[in-house]
């Protein structure tokens, strides 16, 4: 939501917002940096880790028939392997929500300047092997072009292909991109 200058977001998992800053005084598609707006929830998070040990679960990576860990950190029962949520927070997962996952949302809020140019908001899918800096490089190019559908398009397949270059199963790649005017 934004009023005036303003956008406040609430953030529950391990979706993501940034936005797209300009750098510099010309359209150069290489100056341009990325400012996250949330925080992704992970186990790893110290914060986000207490409280689940609080709760009694149990935080570690899934692991193979050799014990050899995969993958993400992950929450667990304490002395079963489910649900083996790769985040701290979510809807409707009442197994997770037991051992300290919650819905509670995390509340932010930014303040838009004339140099920032775009939003984007993204599932993990998106964020998994992309840092926010590699997703402004592959948008900011098409905010100078005013071409919002192929910021997406090409955000997308950017994410596929790492996801194919690194793993056999591919998540969820979902994300809107918001073109902003700011004066």
């Amino acid at each position: 939501m934004t009023i005036g200058r303003k956008l406040y977001m609430a953030n529950v998992g391990d979706s993501r917002g940034i936005v797209i800053k300009s750098l510099g005084p010309t359209p150069d598609p290489s100056q341009c940096t990325a400012i996250a707006l949330t925080r992704d929830h992970k186990p790893d998070d110290k914060d986000e880790a207490e409280r689940i040990i609080k709760n009694n679960g149990r935080i570690d990576s899934y692991r193979d028939h050799q014990g050899n860990p995969l993958g993400p950190l992950r929450v667990w029962l304490k002395v079963e392997d489910v649900p083996g949520l790769a985040m701290t927070r979510s809807f409707g997962d009442s197994v997770a929500h037991s051992v300290g996952c919650n819905a509670e949302p995390e509340m932010s809020e930014y303040q838009f300047s004339k140099d920032d140019k775009v939003v984007i908001i993204a599932s993990d899918g998106v964020w998994e092997f992309l840092e926010n800096i590699d997703v402004a490089k592959i948008v900011y190019p098409f905010y100078l072009q005013k071409n919002a559908e192929g910021a997406a398009e090409n955000l997308v397949r950017a994410s596929f292909k790492r996801w194919r270059k690194e793993e056999s199963v591919i998540d969820d790649i979902t994300c809107i991109v918001i073109f902003l005017d700011v004066k």
